[in-house]
């Protein structure tokens, strides 16, 4: 199983779509005994959670986020956990919004002190 997520900061590396998670917003993960969550902020959202589980390299977990311009939104992701050669975390994500149209994927990975 690839380590755990607990503590670390994770960003995209690239834009979604506008008004969506971007590469300002930071996803700060949370994991024990199988459960994860996280709180994210930044860029177009003012305020995001998302809650799940882990099962080995695999996250499932829904999402909920309070953007700028005062709409909310929710959907579903499945992650995979992939350890890099430099030793961060990256997550290929799958998701799907279950409260609007719309689906894709997403890359995260761990941010560094200086990428902060």
């Amino acid at each position: 199983m690839a380590r755990s997520l607990d503590g670390l900061v994770l960003a995209p590396v690239a834009d979604q779509a506008p008004g969506q998670v971007g590469t300002r917003t930071r996803f700060t993960y949370h994991e024990k005994d199988g459960e994860i969550w996280a709180e994210y902020a930044g860029g177009d959202v003012v305020r995001g959670h998302l809650v799940g589980t882990r099962a080995g390299d695999r996250l499932d977990f829904r999402y909920v986020q309070l953007k700028h311009d005062g709409t909310t939104s929710s959907g579903h992701c499945v992650s995979t956990v992939v350890d890099l050669p430099d030793g961060r975390v990256r997550l290929a994500e799958r998701w799907e919004w279950e409260s609007q149209p719309g689906s894709g994927t997403s890359v995260v990975e761990q941010v560094t002190v200086q990428d902060s």
